[in-house]
Parts: C-alpha cells; sequence; structure tokens
C-alpha cells in the first residue's frame, strides 16, 4: 500500500475543493481502490472519500451495515466510483456525525431517512443500492467530500459541534 496522508481540517484546499470525475477504471485506480478499503479500516472508519487522503477523484470507500436491537453487523464494503444520488425520500433523520478529517469533533445533521445512488464499480459494472438510515447517511456524508462539502457546512443551526 502507498503512503497517504489524512487530510485534515475545514480550511484544506483538497477538503474544499471538487472531485474529478474517473473516466476509466485502469489499475492504477483499482489499486488505489483496494488501498481505501484498507486505509477506512485501519482508521476504524466506516467510510472514507479520496479527497481524505490526497486525491481529487470521485471514489468512494463505504460500509453497510445492520444495525438492529442495538446491536451492529458489517454486511459490505463498497466502492462507488463517480457516486451519484438519483433518489432522496422525503423524510429527514437527525444523526451525529464525526469525520476523520475533522479530528474530535461531532454534530448533528440532518439527511435523507432514504436514497438510490448509482455508481460504477471496480469491475466496471454499473449498480444501484437503495439504502437507508446509517447507511444512507454514510453515502450522503462521503458525497458531499466529494463536492469539497464537509459536514460542518451542514450542522444543524443551534447545534454546538462537540470536541472531544
Amino acid at each position: 500500500m502507498k503512503k497517504y496522508t489524512i487530510q485534515t481540517w475545514d480550511n484544506n484546499p483538497i477538503l474544499r475543493s471538487k472531485s474529478e470525475f474517473i473516466n476509466e477504471i485502469n489499475s492504477e485506480i483499482k489499486d488505489f481502490s483496494k488501498d481505501l478499503i484498507k486505509l477506512m479500516r485501519k482508521h476504524d472508519g466506516v467510510w472514507l472519500a479520496a479527497p481524505q487522503v490526497g486525491k481529487n477523484l470521485r471514489i468512494i470507500a463505504t460500509t453497510q451495515r445492520d444495525m438492529k436491537k442495538n446491536k451492529e453487523k458489517l454486511l459490505a464494503e463498497t466502492i462507488m466510483i463517480n457516486p451519484e444520488i438519483k433518489d432522496l425520500s422525503q423524510d429527514m433523520v437527525i444523526w451525529e456525525e464525526a469525520c476523520i478529517s475533522l479530528p474530535n469533533i461531532f454534530g448533528k445533521v440532518k439527511r435523507h431517512k432514504s436514497l438510490t445512488v448509482e455508481y460504477t464499480d471496480i469491475k466496471g459494472n454499473k449498480q444501484k443500492k437503495k439504502l437507508k438510515d446509517f447507511n444512507a447517511v454514510i453515502v450522503q456524508h462521503e458525497i458531499d467530500h466529494l463536492e469539497g462539502v464537509l459536514f460542518t457546512d451542514k450542522l444543524i443551526k443551534n447545534n454546538k459541534v462537540k470536541k472531544m
């Protein structure tokens, strides 16, 4: 695995830039995707976007989890290339979010409860997933990174950011 530096803080130009569309899934993209999954695991994350490790490319690593009865079960880890949200529910949820790029900062964000996301997988196949609750929040948070947006930009008014 190549060495990557986690990009931090809200004034970071990499985190504040729009990411580039990926036109070809070549060996470099495949290798980077593997590294992104490894980095997500290494940092005990449930998501990670390419800009967070210094690359302004439209690629994210996510986990999908079943969070029933206060038990969390990992269902899948997914690389999404050029992800696009195609459908959003009108129902909203409020979730306390955190981010590896904003160490020790937590805050409540209002997001859509469910969504449909379309993306290209690492094999070049078009995919579509319907996600809800925590899994939908993850995808919204990560796609924001591809647009140069941080969760702190979307905090609920009058919500104090918690620093640990």
